[in-house]
């Protein structure tokens, strides 16, 4: 905000009044002195920016953007007499009448908590004394100060009279020196006064107001650090002080000690804090030292981030103000330990007594806690004595810096094992989080506290983030500590179920049986007053040590000028001019391709600009900020310079290109953040009856399943021969079933003799109820691969078949006595023997069930698709629910409507060509997070094994509608990133840059620019004016559809070159021998340096035919090639000596081939083979290092197949 660009808010001078001191001066000179009573404290003194204003012009100077033109009067009482000091002729001056203050800064309740133990005169000086504040405004806004309280004599020692010397006693007055900033600085602003102390201590009374002005003036100089690599330092004498940026735009600042609580506290104790933090218990902290408990209490508001407290917080409590105690909300407060025995009556608090817990032998609760070097003195131990006191602070802060960082590592590791699996029970389309299925995940002793947790104000902000797609700390961590199975899982998108894998680890060993889950977890909190400790066997199993061995950041340090005499405006307007061209000396002196600490210095150059009035200059800086890193980018300061600038600086910007952009993007950027939705619901079952609409949004609320096909077709099986509407009390009982379904399956127990037969990565997700077989008696247990059975008595197994390998299914009658069983006949190519089941009333039941796996296993086989099997399951577990849930005759042949592809097997012929087959290898559904199949409009591969790459694994990228990236590790295929949004429009081409960079071409004229390593959007080029078409490499080319061409220095963002063809609807580039093809849908242009335009040529994009010149005679005829069954030509790429084609079918059937693959020699244009890719067009093609070949479809298909190149 445009208020918060300095280091200062305000500085504030607090102390008792001239007339108070004077009158208990007199009373303690009587015979019989008063003893030493407690005063009240008042504000004498207050500084806040602007300090200096440009004179005789009409405009506001660099004041404009403070808070100088909104103040308000302090009233005080009225000093009619001289003050205590001899000559002291301003001090009465300044301590009368009005203190003008900013408007919106409340110092009513400074006072007491500048004295929070009151104030009282000394007969002998008391050492300074620091301590620290927190205010928090209505809106949860935090403000922070920094006080120091030193003594200084009430009045001269002795006094002359009629020639006598008489000696009086010698008392001391206590002052408060405030500094109030928007930022936590608190080592920074304790060094500040440390600094200013040498200065009261040795000045006059009289001078004191104009030395705190002075330094107050200086403070105001200061930027804040952009987020970041670039801390700031300045020269304070005689200290440099250094302020640290934070480390990204959504962490606080740390600038504290975080170790002190691990000194203070046992790892015992320090989870029993954090657990009533996120409980949202009333916490008291006492100490006897009023700057812990400030400290304490900041220490722990970072330990738990990203979360983030949400009630009140004032971790220093005056005496006055113990009254706040009785609160009925949730707190976080602190209190002097004289206190303790008056608080601790009160009810329902925790009460935190430093060091007050003793252990007789210590658990590793904290499990990273032995690697933490938490002692300076025996880190630097074998260092030499240092001659100067600014090279020792820096080798303490380094220090410090380091242990911050690992200490932050540590306590993020341990927030996000906690909140892992909350993401497994998210719906994002609707914002939905399931909180009773979340619960039922976690272990029974677990569930208080998590009940606690999920009911918090801290975890409904958690959810907004999570829900909002966010990238944080704590998604960066989540994704970079997936193990091997939590990555296939997240693409997948089965019904949860135990693997063989985690089955065998579960009952591995004893102390292993009660946990269902990876990752910590915290404890019962059934009684409020006594904390319960997390389990050891749960801290065990941690996530893996890959997360802490993400290196520290480098830092860089930009070193202000020395301060000029702060308050003339014309020395001031001088120094930060200097400022500006220190920075700009600074960038010129950085390597080539440095773009985060390029940003930075913009950041700050614009940061400077704007306290000096230089709106235009700070517009271009900011806007700069596009091209190296765009998350540092100021939005409301923008917006509130650009409605400070005069008409005049207005017309000036719209004339300047860059900023005109700016000044549009602005606006669209306002409109498009005030339609943005937050809310956060919790699934409830319907309590009305639904039609078709209202049952797909309650089904995928619930997190039954996404697909919006299925779930049609699981409403046309709920409502078969009824009204088309679900009642309430059924979609309860199909709700129920389904998930005690799910409970049951996590208690199945497998005996060690069964599971090794069975691969890790297979569930169990049906078993039938023990029947007779000619196998023996047993239960039928269906896998997604296969159908076993569990023989009773001694546990054995016996395998019946693997779904590909079954010939035929059918149901008989068994004969036993007079009755007639039904029977369940399975017939495997593999044995002569028919496996038999009398199944009796399951028999119809399980007949489906394994006809649509049988269905599914063979459409994935032909068309090497595993999502195909992963649908036919889930189709088998909605007709197990359905049945489940009817109850009736009838309900086997309303499950029927869910068996897809047992029907797809009878209406359509499976065949697929034996080119086909033999090109195809795989294919991936990018949709798969989605509720209805996206089109992929682009695909780009980029290779792997690269020094940049934590995975070093090769990649696949697909930009799909609305400005979706999705991302798959192209080795095992698995989904790395589900979703990078970048705009919100088309994206139109893809280009891989350096192995660092994936630039992308949006329908919005804007070139979105990936960082490889965050895989986040951070910087964007916005010099098109229409939508970016086409990219080319080496150098980088883009066009957009109105016919410009750029040319761009790839290291540096900059334009070298751009020309325009007039050729409106400009569709792709091509280099060849260095010549620029540019073409659009019925026309081609060739660019090279002697002319831009040599020939256009008429091209039928539209039509089955491909159109083939000979570029040594651009004039002569082409060669038409007719592509069969070809109703459009969509993309192409050449691949080795082949020329691969995608095209529209000539069928409008979503259901039939309407998506072809030509391949073409290039030598003699002659079709080499025909592909029946998808069941849409094909959209976009992208080769992989010649060796494969990726084909992306429109919607109706939606899917990525991954094809062979001989």
């Amino acid at each position: 905000m445009a208020e918060h660009l300095g280091l200062l808010e305000a500085c504030v001078v607090v102390g008792a009044s001239n007339d108070k001191l004077k009158e208990l001066y007199e009373s303690l000179q009587q015979e019989n002195p008063v003893p030493l009573p407690l005063l009240d404290p008042e504000v004498l003194h207050v500084h806040a920016p602007p300090f200096v204003t440009k004179e005789n012009i009409t405009e506001p100077g660099i004041g404009h953007f403070s808070r100088g033109q909104r103040r308000r009067s302090f009233i005080k009482k009225k000093n009619n007499r001289p003050g205590l000091a001899p000559g002291n002729t301003k001090s009465s001056e300044g301590c009368t009448g009005d203190v003008s203050v900013p408007k919106d800064l409340d110092l009513v309740a400074l006072p007491q908590l500048c004295f929070p133990g009151g104030l009282q005169v000394s007969k002998e000086p008391k050492d300074d004394h620091f301590h620290f504040l927190v205010f928090t405004d209505v809106f949860g806004n935090q403000t922070h100060g920094v006080v120091v309280q030193y003594y200084r004599l009430i009045q001269e020692g002795v006094q002359h009279q009629n020639g006598h010397v008489h000696k009086h006693p010698q008392f001391y007055a206590p002052y408060g020196v405030c500094i109030i900033s928007k930022h936590p600085y608190y080592t920074a602003l304790k060094d500040c006064l440390s600094c200013l102390l040498g200065q009261l201590k040795t000045c006059r009374m009289a001078d004191l107001d104009e030395r705190v002005k002075e330094f107050s003036a200086k403070l105001a100089l200061v930027p804040i650090p952009p987020p970041g690599i670039l801390h700031v330092m300045f020269a304070l004498r005689p200290l440099t002080i250094v302020l640290p940026s934070r480390e990204d735009k959504d962490r606080p600042v740390v600038d504290l000690d975080l170790h002190l609580p691990f000194l203070c506290f046992t790892p015992r104790v320090l989870l029993q804090i954090i657990t009533s933090i996120l409980t949202e218990q009333r916490l008291v902290f006492f100490s006897s030292n009023w700057a812990r408990l400030t400290l304490m209490a900041e220490c722990f508001m970072l330990y738990i981030h990203p979360l983030r407290w949400q009630h009140p917080l004032v971790p220093t409590l005056s005496r006055q103000m113990l009254d706040f105690l009785m609160a009925p909300t949730a707190f976080l407060m602190g209190c002097h330990l004289s206190h303790y025995k008056e608080v601790a009556k009160k009810a329902g608090l925790v009460i935190i007594k430093q060091l007050l817990f003793t252990m007789d032998y210590d658990i590793p609760l904290i499990y990273r806690q032995n690697g933490l070097h938490l002692h300076y003195d025996v880190e630097a131990v074998h260092q030499g004595a240092c001659m100067d006191i600014n090279d020792l602070r820096m080798r303490r802060r380094r220090w410090q810096e380091n242990l911050n960082w690992e200490i932050q590592k540590v306590t993020l590791e341990f927030i996000v094992n906690i909140l892992r699996d909350v993401s497994d029970h998210l719906n994002y389309e609707h914002r939905v989080f399931n909180t009773e299925e979340f619960l039922k995940t976690r272990e029974p002793v677990d569930q208080p506290f998590y009940k606690k947790v999920l009911e918090s104000h801290i975890f409904h902000s958690f959810l907004k983030d999570r829900l909002s797609r966010k990238t944080d700390a704590f998604t960066r961590m989540e994704l970079s500590t997936r193990t091997e199975a939590q990555k296939m899982k997240a693409g997948i998108e089965n019904p949860r179920r135990p693997t063989m894998q985690e089955m065998a680890r579960k009952y591995s060993c004893p102390e292993n049986r009660l946990s269902k889950r990876l990752g910590a977890s915290l404890p019962n909190l059934g009684e409020e007053k006594h904390l319960s400790i997390p389990r050891h066997a749960s801290l065990t199993k941690a996530i893996p040590d890959v997360s802490l061995d993400i290196p520290a950041k480098q830092i860089k340090i930009f070193k202000l000028p020395d301060f000029p005499p702060p308050l003339v405006y014309q020395y001031v307007h001088h120094y930060y001019g200097e400022v500006t061209h220190q920075l700009g000396k600074a960038m010129a002196s950085l390597p080539t391709g440095d773009s985060s600490l390029l940003a930075r210095y913009y950041y700050l150059r614009g940061l400077v600009n704007t306290l000096n009035s230089k709106r235009l200059e700070a517009l271009s800086d900011f806007q700069n900020l596009y091209k190296t890193d765009i998350e540092l980018f100021p939005g409301e300061l923008v917006r509130t310079l650009v409605d400070s600038m005069q008409k005049e600086e207005k017309a000036q910007a719209e004339r300047r290109p860059e900023l005109k952009r700016l000044l549009c993007k602005l606006k669209s950027d306002e409109k498009s953040e005030l339609g943005a939705d937050d809310h956060v619901k919790k699934f409830q079952l319907p309590k009305s009856s639904m039609h078709l609409e209202e049952f797909v949004t309650c089904i995928q609320e619930s997190g039954i399943v996404r697909d919006m096909a299925t779930i049609h077709r699981l409403f046309e099986a709920l409502t078969d021969g009824q009204q088309k509407v679900v009642d309430p009390e059924l979609f309860r009982v199909f709700y129920t079933f389904w998930r005690e379904t799910e409970a049951e399956a996590q208690d199945v127990h497998l005996p060690s003799e069964v599971i090794e037969h069975l691969d890790n990565n297979e569930c169990v997700y049906k078993l039938s109820s023990s029947v007779k077989t000619n196998h023996g008696v047993g239960k039928i247990a269906m896998t997604q691969k296969r159908l076993f059975l569990l023989t009773e008595g001694r546990p054995g197994y016996v395998e019946i078949t693997k779904f590909r390998d079954i010939e035929e299914v059918k149901i008989s009658a068994a004969s036993f006595l007079l009755l007639r069983i039904p029977s369940l006949k399975i017939k495997s190519s593999l044995r002569k023997e028919v496996f038999e089941a009398n199944l009796k009333s399951e028999c119809d039941l399980w007949s489906l069930m394994i006809k649509e796996m049988w269905a599914g296993r063979r459409m994935t086989d032909d068309h090497k698709d595993p999502q195909h099997m992963q649908q036919a399951l889930t189709n088998v577990l909605l007709m197990d629910a359905v049945v489940g849930c009817l109850q009736s005759p009838k309900a086997t042949i309303a499950a029927s409507k869910l068996a897809y592809y047992d029907k797809m097997k009878k209406e359509v012929p499976m065949m697929v060509p034996k080119t086909t087959v033999e090109a195809l290898k795989h294919r991936i559904n990018p949709s798969l997070c989605m509720t209805t199949p996206q089109t992929v409009d682009v695909l780009l591969y980029t290779p792997g094994l690269n020094a940049f790459d934590l995975n070093g694994t090769p990649k696949l990228w697909c930009a799909l509608r609305h400005g979706m990236v999705v991302v798959f590790d192209a080795a095992s295929w698995s989904m790395q990133q589900n979703c990078i949004q970048v705009g919100t429009k088309q994206l139109n081409c893809m280009l891989g840059l350096d192995q660092e960079q994936v630039w992308i071409g949006s329908q919005d004229s804007v070139i979105y620019i990936i960082n490889t390593r965050s895989m986040s959007c951070h910087k964007q080029l916005t010099d098109h004016r229409a939508e970016v078409m086409d990219f080319r490499n080496a150098p980088v080319y883009s066009c957009s559809a109105d016919g410009f061409v750029i040319v761009w220095d790839a290291l540096t963002l900059k334009v070298k070159k751009q020309f325009h063809l007039d050729c409106e609807g400009l569709k792709f580039l091509k280099l060849y021998n260095g010549t620029l093809w540019c073409g659009k849908s019925s026309h081609a242009k060739r660019c090279d340096s002697k002319a831009l335009v040599i020939i256009t040529k008429h091209m039928k994009a539209n039509s089955g035919e491909l159109c083939v010149w000979a570029l040594t005679d651009v004039t002569a005829p082409s060669n038409r090639i007719i592509l069969p069954e070809c109703t459009g030509v969509t993309c192409m790429i050449r691949v080795k000596d082949q020329i691969w084609v995608g095209c529209h079918g000539s069928s409008p059937m979503p259901s039939s081939v309407s998506g072809k693959i030509f391949v073409l020699d290039s030598e003699s244009c002659s079709v080499r083979k025909e592909l029946q890719a998808h069941t849409d067009s094909v959209q976009a093609l992208c080769s992989a290092e010649d060796r494969y070949v990726f084909s992306g479809s429109a919607k109706h298909d939606g899917k990525i197949a991954i094809w062979k190149v001989e």
